[in-house]
């Protein structure tokens, strides 16, 4: 009942969407009355009523997009979500190319098998991190400026009502003037999963708003995440998916054997994200030559096969010299682990209570930051940006008391300090040289000793008709591990390691990218000094040694007609595989026929895609404390070797992407290792169907 309730409360907002769409978009329309001579009849002289023959034209929709920077705000223009190829890979966990290994199920925990895509995450979001495929940053939300408003609603659909996955996503943006914009986007997902007690329910309702003045500009955001999952710890033997002619059979995978029972996750979180800005300058003329509007002189010229005139227009231009910046954040997120019913010798440590779990901690924090930029080209002189900022994190965790019966059930509360000065160099225009250094250095409480500085730089040219962009990008940092990982209380673990060293990391990057070969490649080497992770016994366990990762990646794609060939080949190479254990080569190969057809305005994708990568010990998953640690060493199995091959039909007509795709349509053949994560199989072969609307009026 409940989920037919929340599907008919999407429906609805879906259609109510695009109803609020078209009433807002009569402010947006104009109606161009004609004599029969072709030319324009001023409205206000005619009556209310709209006579025979009247033309009713719509402005042509211009829009743009762009994210931000969460320290400073800074914005970068990005493409808007209009791509017509590989729509078929936009709901898969393990990502575009294949790169996460997750538990099998829509919205579950995952993480990348490519160390560059790692991130160390935030203190209060820390447990949210392994759901980077729902959760979005404020540096990966979308800002929309349009004429016109703008909609998307896009829904995935695979499997049946019993084991199957839906995903229900929603995005408005209206502007009220050319200034101020506004909108909302809904994002609800629901896997039941093809094995027993696995079943996910994500929901996040956001809203964000832009005002981007010539002196005021202003970026707001506010999202609200709930997460519902239930935990499964695996299933009991492989061989239930490997060797299945071993085993008795048990009449489909929901009734394959696993480890846990009644036992789940619930995450709440939010964040309100602020940045806004005043920019002091000067006002300049501008002189710029455009064809006149004049309609009787166009018209003229059209009939007379002549040159439309030309006007001069001056306006004057606002030159922004300084900007005061102001960045806020506010995130709260709470988790409970819940466990009906536990097997005895499942976790090695029980702290409060036997065979059952309710496990909480609350997590708040505060950050803002106070900047001010001499901003780049206000004169010839300015070739560059100067910015110096300082910032102020306040974070407050609550976790379980470790000793109830002496100092009672109430939780025990930690408050930490951050204070960091920094500045920002950065040069952002031009077409040629593009660089930013940024840095910033701890100066009271926690944040003492600690630094971040880092750059990276583009240079752009051509050689011959080829186009080549060259980026190098480099890191040196030195903090602390996560809150988290310092200090936890629950039921079967708990730790407390206040003594952690600050981890130091130093990374070199370079990228070479040729657009007419078709030719990406990319190089890094990263150095890692007090690494801290999950160790065996999934408690946070820190390796005072040095580790260097050693990767390369290249992407290659060809043409031949309307046959396409796209590629990514990834080596990896860790110095410690015991401490970080990477595959040694990941292998992504999408091969399709690409073409348009009903007088090209339909456009067909067709193929099929293969993900592959080498066998290694790849991290498990430990539910009570919802993220992923080393394998024990008596037990531990190796996952890879396996492709995973899906066969798919795109299609792209005007403003609507459909895509029908068979998943893991080689399911039961070869070594049948399907697994991503130890002891969690991924799903079998399912036919997987989205669509994606664009609304424009």
């Amino acid at each position: 009942m409940r989920r037919f309730v929340a599907t008919y409360i999407f429906l609805l907002v879906g259609v109510l969407t695009m109803q609020a769409q078209r009433v807002l978009n009569q402010g947006a329309t104009q109606m161009t009355q004609r004599d029969q001579y072709g030319n324009p009849i001023d409205p206000s002289t005619q009556p209310d009523s709209l006579p025979d023959g009247s033309n009713i034209e719509s402005l042509p929709p211009k829009l743009y997009m762009w994210q931000l920077s969460e320290t400073l705000g800074e914005r970068t223009i990005v493409p808007a979500d209009t791509a017509n190829l590989n729509f078929q890979n936009t709901n898969l966990v393990e990502g575009m190319e294949g790169h996460y290994n997750y538990l099998g199920n829509l919205g579950s925990p995952r993480q990348s098998r490519y160390f560059n895509e790692r991130t160390a995450g935030d203190d209060v979001s820390f447990f949210l991190e392994p759901f980077s495929s729902f959760r979005l940053r404020p540096d990966q939300v979308y800002f929309t400026n349009s004429n016109i408003p703008y909609t998307n609603l896009t829904y995935y659909k695979a499997g049946s009502k019993v084991n199957g996955e839906e995903r229900f996503k929603s995005y408005f943006s209206v502007n009220a003037n050319k200034r101020l914009a506004f909108g909302f986007n809904i994002d609800y997902l629901y896997g039941r999963g093809y094995y027993a007690n696995q079943s996910t329910a994500h929901f996040n309702a956001g809203l964000f708003a832009s005002y981007i003045g010539k002196q005021y500009q202003m970026q707001a955001v506010y999202n609200n995440y709930f997460l519902k999952m239930n935990e499964n710890g695996g299933i009991t033997d492989d061989r239930y998916i490997t060797r299945p002619e071993e085993m008795t059979d048990v009449g489909g995978s929901s009734y394959i054997p696993v480890n846990l029972e009644q036992t789940s996750n619930r995450n709440h979180n939010f964040y309100v994200y602020l940045t806004h800005r005043y920019r002091l300058g000067f006002s300049k003329e501008v002189t710029r030559i455009e064809e006149t509007q004049d309609p009787v002189a166009r018209r003229r010229a059209e009939r007379d096969s002549l040159e439309i005139p030309k006007d001069t227009i001056i306006d004057e231009e606002f030159v922004p010299v300084t900007s005061f910046i102001h960045t806020l954040k506010v995130e709260r997120a709470s988790r409970r682990y819940r466990a009906g019913t536990e097997p005895e010798d499942y976790y090695a440590n029980t702290y409060y209570q036997t065979g059952t779990s309710n496990d909480t901690t609350v997590a708040l924090s505060v950050k803002n930051v106070l900047g001010v930029a001499l901003l780049e080209g206000f004169n010839k002189y300015a070739k560059a940006g100067l910015t110096a900022y300082i910032s102020h994190k306040f974070s407050r965790y609550d976790l379980m008391n470790p000793n109830p019966q002496e100092n009672g059930y109430d939780p025990v509360r930690y408050t930490e300090h951050e204070v960091f000065v920094g500045g920002e160099l950065a040069k952002r225009q031009g077409k040629t040289l593009h660089y930013n250094i940024n840095g910033d250095f701890g100066l009271l409480d926690k944040a003492i000793g600690q630094f971040h500085v880092n750059g990276n730089i583009d240079l752009n040219f051509r050689i011959g008709k080829d186009t080549v962009n060259f980026y190098a990008r480099g890191y040196v940092t030195n903090t602390l591990p996560a809150f988290y990982m310092r200090h936890y209380t629950s039921n079967h673990f708990q730790w407390d390691n206040e003594n952690f060293s600050k981890e130091f990391r130093t990374k070199v990057e370079g990228e070479l990218n040729i657009d007419r070969w078709r030719t990406n490649l990319r190089a890094s080497l990263e150095n890692l000094k007090n690494y801290t992770y999950f160790g065996p016994d999934a408690l946070p366990t820190q390796n005072g040694g040095n580790i260097q990762v050693l990767s390369a990646r290249l992407k290659q794609d060809f043409k031949l007609g309307i046959f396409h060939l796209d590629n990514e080949v990834i080596w990896q190479k860790s110095s410690n595989n015991d401490v970080l254990p990477l595959p040694d080569l990941s292998l992504y190969h999408n091969f399709y026929l690409l073409t348009k057809l009903a007088k090209k305005v339909l456009t067909v994708q067709l193929g099929a895609d293969v993900r592959y990568f080498t066998e290694y010990y790849a991290p498990g998953y430990t539910p009570a404390i919802q993220q992923f640690s080393l394998q024990p060493e008596e037990t531990r199995v190796k996952v890879g070797g396996y492709p995973i091959v899906n066969v798919y039909a795109n299609l792209h007509l005007k403003r609507t992407r459909i895509f029908v795709m068979m998943y893991h349509i080689n399911s039961g053949s070869g070594n049948r290792n399907a697994f991503l994560v130890p002891h969690y199989p991924i799903n079998q072969r399912l036919l997987k169907l989205g669509v994606s609307w664009n609304f424009y009026d």
